[in-house]
């Protein structure tokens, strides 16, 4: 009998390793709710800010409004300049978890990222999965979905995986790529997107019971 009750599958990713994609792909084919940059345009309502403003505190550690505000840091002697309300990292972090948190409770729903793993490591009926893949399976995703030479691939994947695992580290406490913090670990390089898909799928399976699949025809 199937089970009906909400189940959340988590995805923790290196960059051009296939997580948005292979995250999209598993959402359509449980028919289940999908949240990445959803979880921005919900955080940026409940914050009453633009889109881009969380963007750019999204799963980095350096605050847009504190770069903003840095180079007017100074101030005359015997001036107090109003205050004015930063929107920190912790907070853009506390609103989008509470965004996940939500969705968790009452839908099932594939997370892409933003210590989906951490947040919701209790509830009953949840699939972590970290994927990672060679540098140069990511380098030619990354090329080819962001139109960059071979180098400023590199110079991205590196860049993002730094600034996440800074973010993570931070903000749980948890290394990002310790494997005994999730459930499946996986090399997309190794099994190819596809049969990635499908192993994710039968994880699923076994993890969470009798799961509605709708394969691609």
């Amino acid at each position: 009998m199937e089970n009906v009750s909400p189940f959340v599958i988590t995805i923790s990713r290196q960059l051009g390793s296939g997580g948005s994609y292979l995250g999209q792909r598993l959402a359509a084919r449980l028919n289940i709710a999908y949240l990445d940059r959803e979880i921005i345009s919900e955080a940026a309502k409940k914050l009453q800010v633009s889109e881009d403003t969380i963007a750019s505190n999204d799963e980095k550690l350096d605050s847009f409004w504190q770069r903003l505000i840095k180079p007017f840091g100074y101030y005359p002697a015997g001036y107090q300049p109003p205050s004015i309300n930063l929107l920190t990292d912790k907070i853009v972090h506390s609103t989008q978890s509470e965004v996940i948190s939500q969705v968790a409770q009452h839908t099932s729903v594939v997370v892409i990222g933003r210590g989906g793993f951490y947040l919701l490591k209790q509830h009953p009926r949840h699939l972590s999965i970290f994927l990672h893949a060679n540098i140069s399976f990511r380098q030619q995703r990354v090329q080819k979905l962001y139109n960059l030479s071979g180098q400023q691939a590199l110079q991205l994947m590196e860049s993002v995986d730094r600034v996440r695992a800074q973010y993570l580290r931070a903000l749980t406490g948890q290394h990002w790529t310790n494997a005994l913090e999730y459930n499946l670990s996986l090399d997309t390089s190794v099994f190819g997107l596809d049969k990635s898909e499908d192993i994710i799928i039968e994880a699923v399976k076994v993890r969470l019971g009798n799961i509605k699949d709708h394969p691609p025809s």
